[in-house]
């Protein structure tokens, strides 16, 4: 089961895919795949659902209906990303590998659709992309004991592109990332977001992406120091995270800023993909 929200920008309606690939309308259930329905037991009334045939049908997605694919989750009250959280980027970033999770954030208004433009902002030069896997939150989540504990209030995982203006988050900072993290369209999410009890353990998928059809990075989310519910239960400790809420978990080596590869310019077309989860491609405007 696939949950996605398909329309013109702000007006996405909810939609479903069954274990068949047959698409149907969520509209039923829910205005929105937000923190109140992950919150109200949504994915298991949307699973009873879909076993009762109470659903309408919807044409078969396919590039047939026309409707574009919007983020899968409603626009976030929060956006937290751990930073450096793969020992090989860390060190092609020119840093130790970190002790303790660091965090930053995006604003909400960075997520967009898996197919939406990256738009390069004013005075950029140094624009970056890194795929991610993406940790929505669906119970509140507070002083959490343990992992495993940490594990149970997640309601599922995406597909994410943190999109970084390495200057504005290194050169202009004062010593904070988030002005480097938070242009529009900074944050590409989906196309699904699927939920973790179908997704499995989210220390065994393999995450890449290309840059006009060039591979830059090839992992595995086994490499991440901190794992997915060390990740909750340590943020737990120092804010409240709400049902809704999406945690971007660090990128893999391969990114601009290692000096490899250029960065980012109008007309490239960015492709991201993680098993289970989806692809993802964007194509970078300027502003």
């Amino acid at each position: 089961m696939r949950f996605l929200r398909l329309g013109s920008l702000s007006e996405e309606r909810p939609h479903v895919l069954d274990d068949r690939g047959r698409l149907f309308d969520l509209s039923p259930i829910t205005a929105d795949v937000d923190g109140a329905f992950l919150a109200g037991d949504g994915v298991a009334r949307t699973r009873a659902a879909l076993e009762a045939g109470e659903l309408p049908a919807v044409d078969d997605p396919a590039d047939g209906t026309g409707m574009r694919v919007g983020a899968p989750i409603a626009r976030p009250m929060a956006v937290l990303c751990i930073g450096q959280n793969y020992a090989a980027h860390a060190a092609e970033s020119g840093s130790a590998p970190p002790e303790v999770p660091i965090l930053f954030f995006k604003h909400p208004n960075t997520v967009v659709g898996p197919h939406d433009e990256v738009v390069i902002p004013r005075g950029a030069e140094r624009v970056d992309w890194e795929v991610e896997l993406g940790v929505v939150v669906g119970r509140r989540a507070s002083y959490l004991d343990s992992a495993e504990q940490a594990l149970s209030h997640v309601a599922g995982y995406v597909l994410a592109d943190d999109v970084s203006e390495r200057a504005f988050q290194k050169e202009q900072s004062g010593g904070q990332w988030s002005k480097g993290k938070c242009a529009p369209t900074f944050n590409p999410v989906g196309p699904w977001f699927v939920p973790a009890d179908e997704v499995g353990d989210p220390q065994a998928l393999r995450l890449r992406s290309w840059v006009n059809g060039e591979p830059r990075q090839d992992s595995a989310t086994a490499d991440m120091i901190f794992g997915v519910g060390e990740i909750v239960r340590h943020l737990s400790q120092y804010l409240t995270l709400e049902p809704g809420d999406l945690v971007i978990t660090g990128t893999p080596e391969g990114v601009a800023m290692s000096g490899r590869f250029p960065f980012l310019a109008p007309g490239d077309v960015v492709e991201m993909e993680i098993e289970g989860l989806g692809r993802q491609r964007n194509v970078v405007t300027s502003a």
